[in-house]
């Protein structure tokens, strides 16, 4: 039996002004109800996704869901992992910065699921919100971030699913970076792909 493939024309993007129609209010109202509070960790991984695209100075970065990868610049992927001390709901003591799915199965509409897990980024970027009180959090205040950028070779080589901010941090070689470094960072770590040849995938 022929499968006859239904094909989506291109995305309306929506700038949160447009009006429902038949009930009060506008997009941008539901853009509150569903991504009002950053510390959720949805909204938290999307919007470190956006702190890279627009570090890589990406002109109108749109998310684009169920790629391989988060952020693409040039000819380079990029995976964003990304963990905060704090979270949305009560908590005994701060969280523990773990960053998980480093090796992930990819999934298309034609080809179905890859069979099997693989580090799907050229650069991973790694984020933390670093605030430790919900006083003093603020994660529009870009100095409470802070960043690391590993090459997919560097990571490949742990063979680990999931890693500490610790661990991430040595493997960097104490490196912390802020905002404003990461496009040095990532166009340096994809190079370093290049310099050090194919993984070696565990």
């Amino acid at each position: 039996m022929t499968i006859e493939w239904t094909t989506p024309g291109p995305p309306r993007y929506l700038t949160g002004d447009e009006a429902f129609i038949g009930m009060p209010g506008n997009v941008a109202d539901f853009w509150r109800f569903a991504l009002g509070d950053l510390r959720m960790n949805n909204a938290r991984g999307y919007f470190a996704e956006y702190l890279v695209a627009r570090a890589l100075e990406i002109p109108d970065p749109r998310r684009v869901e169920w790629d391989a990868y988060d952020v693409r610049y040039g000819a380079i992927s990029i995976e964003v992992k990304c963990s905060a001390y704090l979270q949305a709901w009560e908590q005994k003591s701060v969280s523990q910065l773990n960053f998980s799915g480093l090796r992930a199965r990819t999934w298309t509409p034609r080809g179905g699921e890859s069979a099997e897990a693989t580090y799907n980024g050229d650069v991973y970027v790694f984020c933390i919100e670093a605030a430790r009180t919900h006083d003093a959090y603020d994660p529009l205040d870009l100095g409470q971030w802070q960043f690391a950028v590993l090459s997919r070779s560097r990571v490949a080589a742990t063979g680990y699913r999931s890693i500490s901010w610790p661990t991430v941090i040595k493997i960097a070689g104490g490196e912390q970076l802020a905002w404003r470094d990461l496009r040095e960072a990532i166009t340096r770590a994809a190079a370093e792909n290049v310099a050090q040849g194919p993984d070696t995938e565990s």
